[in-house]
């Protein structure tokens, strides 16, 4: 989906997180290549990827390119930790 100046949409990415034996959280978006981050909490690698989820997506706007959707569905219940952004 390409968006133009002005639009806002709302999306909502399924979260893979992992805890290292250091004990440091990871956290990555699947639908995102390379997106991912870490965190000394569960809170603080969640917020971080928010954070780098925007930007990601900022950037693939920027670039003309369209934004990965996982499913087709305009609601979706989601059974893993998730991140909503809007751009």
């Amino acid at each position: 989906m390409l968006l133009r100046k002005g639009e806002l949409d709302t999306y909502v990415f399924r979260v893979e997180m992992e805890q290292d034996e250091d004990g440091r959280w990871s956290a990555s978006i699947p639908t995102l290549p390379g997106c991912g981050t870490w965190g000394e909490t569960r809170e603080e690698a969640l917020g971080s990827l928010k954070e780098a989820s925007q930007a990601y997506l900022d950037v693939l706007i920027e670039d003309g390119r369209p934004i990965p959707r996982e499913g087709g569905e305009a609601a979706q219940i989601i059974d893993a930790p998730a991140i909503s952004v809007t751009v």
